[in-house]
Parts: structure tokens; sequence; C-alpha cells
């Protein structure tokens, strides 16, 4: 599918971002995190706006999110706390669960964008085991803004071998490698730009 951001106009291909960025975060098994790659790739092109392709991508993983949180805290944790076959097995989840998300949820939260099969469950699991949705609220959109920033611009940086280093190092890699990139350009264009540090007083001379 992230083949048709290649083929289709700009808007349909942001909707199509959106939509599969959403979907992945919700727990589908789809390619949201390529298709914000492709975006940043063809951004890089002058097909899509940078800017455009994070916010859109940010969107659709924070919505995607909430709706993978309300899933597991409605149908999830019904489902574990149910009888039937593995009842004790599935207690004991809800029972281990939920002392990890009261201490390590901010950090699960935020840190499984990056990690792809902890980032199609992770909000699952949250819902299942009754994290404060404020707090969830608050370290998922964190999370979301932070992951498409860093890869959608090491996307954008790295050309079309985005999707061959991201396979090989993995998105935090990339994500630390674009934001090292944009201090150094950063530094750069600052060092071809000084400022003067003179004061208005002072003069050659004296």
């Amino acid at each position: 599918m992230t083949t048709a951001l290649i083929h289709m106009p700009a808007h349909l291909g942001y909707l199509i971002l959106f939509a599969l960025t959403g979907a992945e975060s919700a727990g589908a098994p789809v390619p949201g995190e390529t298709a914000l790659i492709t975006g940043g790739v063809l951004a890089r092109h002058g097909q899509f706006h940078i800017a455009l392709v994070i916010v859109i991508a940010a969107l659709g993983a924070i919505i995607g999110d909430n709706i993978g949180y309300l899933i597991g805290r409605t149908g999830g944790r019904a489902l574990l706390e149910g009888s039937g076959p593995f009842e004790k097995h599935r207690r004991e989840v809800l029972r281990r669960g939920e002392p990890f998300f009261a201490k390590h949820g901010p950090k699960a939260v935020f840190l499984a964008r990056w990690v792809l099969g902890v980032r199609l469950a992770a909000a699952w699991l949250a819902g299942i085991n009754r994290m404060h949705w404020l707090t969830f609220g608050f370290w998922n959109a964190l999370g979301g803004i932070a992951w498409a920033t860093t890869v959608g611009l090491a996307a954008y940086l790295l050309g079309p071998a985005a999707e061959h280093v991201f396979k090989a190092v993995g998105a935090v890699g990339v994500g630390l490698a674009a934001a090292i990139a944009l201090a150094y350009f950063t530094w750069r264009r600052v060092r071809a730009h000084p400022t003067s540090t003179r004061t208005p007083n002072s003069e050659p001379g004296i």
C-alpha cells in the first residue's frame, strides 16, 4: 500500500499516510512506519512537504493509539477477566501487568513507538492494565510527535537509502543519527553567519 503514496496526488498520499500510521498504532499489522519513511523520502524529492508528513503521521499515531487504548480497556480487559479456558493464566497476566504499568507505564508507552512488535501492542496493553488515561494520553502524544519527527526527518535526510538503513540499525539508531545530523547542520549554519559580539560602545583603539 505504501507504493500508492508515490503514484497518487499529494492530498491522497497524506490521507494514506494518516490511515496507515493510525491503523498500525491501533494494533493492525500494516506498514505505518514504512509509510512515514516513504513520505519523508518523497518530501526530499519535493512531492510532499516534510512538515505536513510529520504532523499527519504524528496525528495518525496519536489517534490510533487512543483507539487501541480504548479497545484494550474494554474488550481486551473483558477477555482476560472472563471465565473459561486458561482463566487462571489470563488473570495472572493482569496481576503482573498492572503493577508494571503503574511503575513503568510512561516509559513503556513513549519508547514503544520505536519498536515494531511493541508498537502494535503497547496501547492495548496500557488499556488492558488500566493505565490512567491522562497519563497515557500525555506520553502517547509526546511519543507520537517524537517518533514522527525523528523517523520522518531521518528519511528526509537519508533519501532512498532510508528503509535499508532502518532495517539494519533500527528506528532508534536512525532517529539518533537524524538528531545528530540536524544539530550538525544547525552548527554549520551558525558558524557561517556568526553574530557580532561587539557592544555598541566598543570602538577600535579605545
